[in-house]
């Protein structure tokens, strides 16, 4: 059981800077606005489910996508890297405030056109939690899991799913409270918290870039 809890530690650590629940918060009260207490906690709900069924895609199902593609593990390491280090670099040098994006204008703008409009999957769940960066990791851990790693196969097997699950409670949890972690975080917390996310994102992905240029190397060298 020790073991498990820390497999899903682990788990958390490396998707936790990704998913970043506070700058979802941020951009949830942006657009949420105008919803009433038991449409803002359904909407919570539902990005929380849609954040573990995409989770949880990515990793059982991302494999066979990339046979499909013919896209290697190595590929998949360096470009998942630039990835993650250009989400890094655009959070620790913002050119707009935490929970702003492209997404989150657009829904604004449909909101204005009709009144019940569902945030919950865009821009809440993808790609403001589980977005590109994020599914890059989990494909890649799912493709490397299996080989090297310390834990016993029923740990392999149980973890992934109950680490998606964490995630999606902690940011159930986020957004039920986010008027309160509003008002103890402020703005400029959220801000401070989502640039030292930033600078964990472009080591995890400088690091992610280095480990697939090491197995190409080693690839065509033996």
């Amino acid at each position: 059981m020790l073991d498990l809890i820390k497999a899903i530690s682990l788990g958390l650590v490396v998707l936790l800077p990704l998913a970043n629940p506070l700058t979802t918060v941020a951009l949830f009260l942006g657009l949420a606005g105008d919803m009433n207490y038991q449409e803002r906690n359904r909407q919570a709900l539902q990005a929380s489910v849609y954040v573990f069924s995409i989770m949880a895609v990515a990793y059982y199902a991302g494999n066979a996508v990339m046979d499909t593609f013919g896209i290697s593990i190595p590929g998949l390491r360096i470009a998942g890297g630039l990835i993650v280090a250009f989400l890094g670099f655009r959070m620790l040098f913002p050119q707009q405030q935490a929970g702003k994006s492209v997404e989150a204008d657009h829904k604004m703008d449909e909101m204005d056109g009709q009144k019940n409009v569902n945030i919950a999957f865009v821009p809440l769940a993808m790609p403001s939690t589980a977005g590109p960066g994020t599914i890059a990791m989990i494909i890649s851990t799912a493709s490397t899991i299996h080989s090297g790693t310390p834990f016993a196969p029923w740990i392999i097997t149980v973890a992934p799913p109950l680490t998606f699950a964490a995630v999606s409670i902690i940011l159930w949890g986020c957004l039920r409270s986010s008027g309160a972690i509003m008002r103890l975080v402020g703005k400029g917390g959220i801000e401070a918290i989502s640039r030292l996310m930033g600078f964990l994102l472009v080591c995890m992905g400088v690091q992610f870039m280095i480990n697939g240029i090491l197995e190409v190397i080693t690839t065509y060298h033996s």
